[in-house]
């Protein structure tokens, strides 16, 4: 006999707009969450119940409960629908295909898996440059992954800011509204209130945040001192783990703009200051490699560690700058270089400060 127990809901969901979701109680029941199949063991997991709205009319089963239940893939979702673990109107539905009609009224038991536990509270310390009632600003150390993805699902900064901040549990990804590689340190602006992080996310959009790096790069600096480098990213077609840059007639990827000016260099190495007028995932290490200039460290885009051993690539989001979204007032902000990039930095006889 399943045995009922007060619901623990995990206060990081971002529930669809338009749905109705609530949650009924806590069950007992068999599911080794280690191997996502369904044998016998001893595993919580929860009963939600939802309500089909008139906007959600229409829309596959498996599309619908990712909406409703985002901590969760839409395709573990579908081995759930499979196995018999979701209702509509009282009756067992086994297809992901299956459309939904407004008013259904359905159940879902939801096993947890690394994945759907991503999103609790882990303090850690977070090195704070600025906070208000609205945003704070941030200096991320290199090394910490700033969300949950498949093989880091705990210890990253969205667990720190659930841990740290009351106000992170209402938000969606706990207010992060852009991202750094996990390997590159610097500032980065996280919201603590909803209006506060649509504004963040619509102005990033429309390229009115000004972020820049300092980073560190193999070979002398040819030709202008100051390069806008222009070239569309997407995933690269020959090793899917990287980013590239692509031909959009034979490729899929987004346009690209970074601005590029030396700040300092020898025969080995050149120092540049990055301004990214676009947000695409690793442009910056993309386009410096593209133009020559693989980063000190990156050994993922054809850099190595240099003198001085870099164990990650040389780059560092030093300069933030946007319109405070509630006050309106200007807000910049600077940090120093880390120790690690001083040292690299100072090795190649370069005196940047």
């Amino acid at each position: 006999m399943r045995k009922q127990r007060d619901l623990i809901i995990s206060t990081a969901s971002d529930h669809a707009q338009h749905a109705q979701i609530q949650p009924d109680a806590l069950i007992q029941a068999g599911f080794d969450a280690q191997a996502e199949s369904f044998e016998p063991a001893e595993q919580t997991v929860e009963l939600r119940a939802f309500t089909v709205t008139p906007a959600l009319h229409g829309q596959r089963l498996d599309k619908l409960l990712a909406q409703l239940i985002p901590e969760f893939s839409r395709n573990y979702l579908r081995q759930l629908i499979e196995s018999g673990a979701v209702q509509l109107q009282g009756s067992l539905v086994t297809k992901p295909a299956q459309a939904v009609r407004a008013g259904q009224a359905g159940a879902i038991e939801l096993r947890a898996t690394p994945q759907s536990q991503a999103f609790r509270p882990e303090p850690m310390p977070i090195e704070t440059v600025y906070r208000d009632a609205h945003l704070m600003v941030i200096d991320k150390p290199a090394g910490l992954v700033v969300h949950p993805a498949p093989g880091h699902w705990s210890g990253t900064l969205l667990n720190g800011l659930l841990a740290a901040d009351a106000q992170a549990a209402a938000l969606p990804r706990a207010g992060i509204v852009h991202r750094l590689d996990r390997d590159t340190s610097g500032l980065m602006v996280v919201a603590r209130t909803r209006s506060a992080m649509d504004a963040l996310v619509a102005r990033i959009a429309a390229r009115q945040v000004t972020r820049q790096y300092v980073a560190l790069a193999h070979r002398a600096w040819q030709g202008a001192l100051v390069r806008q480098v222009d070239a569309p990213i997407g995933r690269d077609p020959r090793q899917r783990l990287r980013m590239a840059v692509v031909d959009l007639q034979r490729h899929p990827g987004k346009p690209a703009r970074t601005h590029i000016e030396l700040i300092e260099g020898n025969e080995d190495v050149c120092l540049v200051r990055c301004t990214l007028e676009t947000g695409r995932t690793h442009q910056i290490r993309v386009h410096m490699a593209s133009i020559g200039h693989p980063l000190i460290g990156d050994t993922l885009y054809g850099g190595n560690s240099g003198p001085g051993g870099l164990a990650r690539q040389a780059l560092h989001a030093y300069r933030l700058a946007f319109v405070h979204p509630v006050s309106g007032e200007p807000l910049q902000f600077h940090c120093a270089l880390p120790a690690d990039l001083r040292r690299v930095i100072q090795a190649q006889g370069l005196n940047y400060n």
